[in-house]
């Protein structure tokens, strides 16, 4: 969803010693089953959970880019007579509309440039670094430290009251109906899919700390985040004339606290090959396979 941060890795280094590491190992990815799907011109739009960063082969280190992100799984699949991917690590609602700056600095365009007037599908999975992501992750996994069966986090983000992270969500509602808008009016044939974000948290329970750093309360209080960042997303996808791609409920049971044969997201020390937090290839194939499954309902 975002870019590295000095800060995250910081707290990797501080509690790399209560979590458990293996060499990263890229598993195989099966390219899912062919679909009937719009096999026309493919538009991906959206951050590093489209992006795929770390996740063997980088064909692109500004923006760390995947060929095996589920964009590219589903551009295989679909047979896309052409297909634009520009997703970015990083990437914000704005950077879609005005562009920006990649991981290495670069000048990105904004992402909505490849949306022509002839393209049949648009994906969009965008919102995460809008909230604060990397932030909300890098801030978590420090206050575990003093008060892991406690909700330190929670404390922090709801003091005085109000929770910050649920008004941020509301914040980014009229930021992505901007991006669903302006895509429309870039292809008003096209097909527009707002993907959600998995799992990263267990979907019960109170998660693994220390091997994941999130304290045990505070784990709650994270799923019922994410999960009202995907309400957000599937409503203004509704909202907007676009179809909306569950790829949570699908994850159930693949988070972060899962092992590494099983889990789709990586923890603070990746054990496949991805950016910590982040989907690996499993889970790249599984959002692929959850679009496809969208895309043929």
């Amino acid at each position: 969803m975002t870019r590295p941060r000095l800060r995250l890795l910081r707290a990797a280094a501080r509690l790399s010693a209560l979590a458990v590491a293996t060499a990263g190992v890229l598993l195989t990815v099966a390219t899912p089953a062919s679909a009937a799907v719009p096999t026309g011109r493919y538009v991906a739009l959206g951050d590093s959970y489209a992006a795929g960063p770390l996740i063997p082969t980088q064909i692109d280190l500004n923006c760390l880019r995947s060929n095996r992100n589920y964009p590219s799984l589903v551009a295989a699949s679909a047979g896309s007579s052409s297909f634009a991917d520009v997703s970015c690590s990083g990437a914000t609602t704005d950077d879609i509309l005005n562009g920006g700056s990649g991981q290495l600095g670069i000048a990105v365009p904004p992402q909505l440039s490849a949306v022509t007037s002839n393209t049949a599908l648009v994906t969009v999975q965008i919102g995460g670094n809008d909230i604060g992501f990397s932030g909300i992750i890098s801030t978590c996994a420090e206050a575990s430290l003093s008060s892991p069966l406690g909700s330190p986090c929670k404390n922090r983000y709801t003091a005085g009251g109000t929770d910050q992270l649920q008004a941020r969500i509301a914040a980014t509602a009229p930021k992505v109906t901007s991006v669903l808008q302006a895509v429309r009016r870039a292809a008003p044939g096209a097909r527009v899919v707002v993907l959600g974000y998995p799992a990263i948290v267990p979907d019960s329970g109170y998660g693994c700390w220390p091997v994941v750093p999130i304290a045990y309360q505070d784990v709650p209080y994270l799923r019922g985040i994410a999960k009202s960042l995907n309400a957000m997303l599937a409503s203004t996808a509704t909202a907007n004339g676009a179809t909306y791609a569950d790829v949570y409920t699908p994850s159930i049971g693949r988070d972060t606290c899962k092992s590494s044969g099983t889990r789709w997201v990586e923890g603070l020390v990746p054990e496949n090959s991805a950016a910590p937090f982040h989907p690996n290839a499993r889970g790249e194939q599984g959002m692929a396979n959850a679009l496809l499954a969208t895309l043929n309902s």
